[in-house]
């Protein structure tokens, strides 16, 4: 399936490990990983912001198609359409997903910009690969001792919210990502709700 999706067109690096330097929602990180469960494999595509480490889109999937990486990017559009422009880049490895006709269209249909890590070089792509070492850290116990793929999503899901506006991070100014993105929108700092017993609960993660 590899060989028949792949093109010869690969983008150039235009984000050249700048994940920073544009500012928010301008670069987007997207990347593919396996998730393994007792009955077999499943695969989850994301796309996260480089700048407030918030995921925009995942899919989660028993195939490795490409329908479900186009429907991981036609989720951010829905969700987050309005907050990007002509200037946001997608970035990602040089996989056949992301180097297929049918994904290099979605993007310029959308107005984006394509970029593409070196062949072979993760650290072109290190939040991303960041953030998945993080999630597995934490779930992928759990992971495996589900028996069904619909209960692998559910776990999913229910992390990928949880990271969102739960998982406070120091280097975020110890917000939360959909936090961060509204302090560094807004400038008005959120205030941190103390949790059960009065006594703060939250836990702090450098990344």
């Amino acid at each position: 399936m590899a060989q028949d999706m792949r093109t010869n067109k690969i983008a150039d690096n235009v984000v050249d490990r700048n994940f920073r330097l544009y500012g928010v929602r301008k670069v987007l990180l997207t990347d593919i990983t396996y998730l393994t469960f007792q009955s077999g494999r499943c695969y989850l595509s994301t796309i996260l912001d480089a700048f407030t480490h918030e995921v925009l889109a995942h899919e989660v999937s028993t195939s490795l198609k490409v329908e479900f990486v186009l429907d991981t990017v036609d989720q951010l559009i829905k969700k987050h359409g309005s907050t990007l422009d002509s200037r946001t880049i997608v970035h990602s490895d040089q996989g056949f997903h992301y180097t297929s006709l049918a994904f290099i269209e979605r993007l310029k249909d959308a107005n984006f910009i394509q970029s593409m890590s070196r062949r072979g070089n993760c650290c072109d792509n290190t939040p991303q690969e960041s953030f998945f070492g993080h999630m597995k850290d934490e779930i992928a116990y759990e992971i495996s001792k589900k028996s069904h793929f619909c209960q692998v999503k559910a776990l999913v899901d229910d992390w990928m919210d949880y990271y969102n506006n739960e998982r406070y991070q120091w280097s975020l100014s110890k917000l939360s990502p959909a936090q961060y993105y509204r302090f560094v929108t807004t400038r008005v700092y959120p205030l941190i709700p103390y949790q059960k017993n009065d006594r703060c609960s939250l836990s702090f993660t450098i990344c």
